[in-house]
């Protein structure tokens, strides 16, 4: 018979969970290496430092918060819990930073450069002053017996532990709940990118999973103090919950990044083979093929092809018919096109009848002198119209009759 945890109460069902701090520490370090080369490149920018300065700390937070970093810290150093104020520290530096990105956010703009002078100085001023808070209680606790995991319930009611434990969640709580505030305010604000949209609620559900962090804390040191035992709020829920938000604010960092980059190699994509069925065309007046690179990147390949076709357009240029294309124009107008998709049309039926007429053409050199900046400039559309054929040979059609007519007249 399989041994099951809930068999013994929810309570051993929790405290038989894994919590992992690798997993959200991996992701916050994605998102630091995403965003590190626009830290480095824009370093006077105080938002972009805001940013790397909280995914570090936050990075660190999970490094030292690990049970089997804060073993090897306490061996190392010879001082039983000493990971205690130094993950404490790490934890409100981090709270700190998220404060200090929500002021740089909300009050980047010029006319409040002073406010937010005032707003940082204050920020930094009082959380620093809650790190040397932290320390200065700890060397004034007694706390020999180590606790890897549950230090925060066992040392719940040691006099100054105590207090270092509630100083620190009262600053995590506090920056929290203003920085969750803030951000769902921000997704409702006219006028963002969709990406950036995105990124704010994964990070706005991030700070507000932090949250239960705080709660499942405060729960479990409170029940201490009345004489229950939540432990396992303490030893499970807070680190999961911790190790969620984590994972959520660090997407929400690589979401506006990754979504852009991935949206411009997909439309660089969509362009270049969009330009297949006139490149396809224009082999016709090359002879040739277009230059092939498979370890090129999008953009050469799009430069390529663009660079191909413009070259065999001055090529064809002296069979290109302007009167045609402009009874084309008229033509597609006629048949209920829009002006653009009837230019368009119109330079497809021209550039079709250059392709036939230059097949059985000498090559006597041309005059040169017919105006190609039209289809140099508009040959993403011009491919386009090539894969409908039916409204080309409608506009063709209607558009070579009067010239038939007029012959036959004559």
């Amino acid at each position: 018979m399989t041994y099951s945890p809930l068999a013994e109460g929810p309570t051993a069902f929790f405290t038989g969970l894994y919590v992992s701090f690798w997993l959200p520490g991996l992701v916050l370090t994605a998102a630091l290496v995403i965003k590190l080369p626009s830290i480095l490149k824009l370093w006077r920018d105080p938002l972009l430092r805001a940013v790397g300065g909280l995914l570090l700390f936050a990075c660190a937070v999970f490094a030292f918060a690990a049970p089997a970093t804060i073993a090897w810290t306490n061996r190392v150093t010879g001082v039983p819990n000493i990971s205690a104020p130094l993950v404490y520290s790490l934890i409100t530096a981090l709270s700190a930073s998220w404060l200090l990105l929500v002021v740089h956010w909300r009050n980047g703009h010029t006319d409040r450069r002073e406010q937010t002078r005032r707003a940082t100085r204050w920020v930094v001023c009082v959380y620093a002053a809650v790190v040397v808070a932290l320390w200065v209680l700890f060397a004034l606790a007694d706390v020999p017996v180590e606790q890897v995991r549950n230090l925060d319930t066992y040392y719940a009611g040691t006099p100054f532990m105590r207090e270092e434990i509630l100083l620190y969640l009262l600053a995590h709580t506090v920056a929290c709940a203003i920085t969750t505030r803030l951000v769902w305010n921000w997704i409702r604000t006219d006028g963002l990118d969709a990406w950036l949209r995105w990124g704010l609620r994964f990070l706005g559900i991030g700070y507000a999973t932090n949250l239960l962090f705080s709660a499942a804390k405060f729960t479990a040191v409170v029940a201490r103090w009345t004489g229950h035992d939540l432990d396992w709020l303490n030893t499970n829920i807070a680190p999961s919950a911790a190790c969620i938000a984590a994972t959520f604010v660090a997407i929400g960092f690589i979401v506006p990044h990754a979504g852009q980059y991935f949206h411009d190699r997909w439309l660089l994509r969509r362009r270049h083979r969009a330009l297949k069925p006139l490149a396809r065309l224009m082999r016709t007046v090359t002879g040739g093929r277009e230059p092939l690179a498979l370890r090129a990147t999008a953009e050469m390949r799009l430069i390529r092809r663009e660079t191909y076709i413009r070259d065999a357009l001055l090529q064809l240029s002296r069979f290109l018919d302007e009167k045609l294309r402009g009874r084309a124009y008229d033509a597609a107008l006629a048949l209920g096109h829009d002006p653009g998709r009837a230019q368009s049309l119109a330079a497809a039926v021209a550039i079709l009848e250059a392709v036939a007429s230059g097949r059985h053409a000498p090559d006597d050199g041309g005059t040169g002198e017919t105006d190609t900046s039209y289809l140099l400039q508009e040959i993403q559309a011009v491919s386009e119209v090539l894969g409908h054929p039916d409204e080309i040979t409608a506009v063709r059609t209607r558009a070579t009759v009067p010239a038939e007519s007029m012959s036959a007249h004559e």
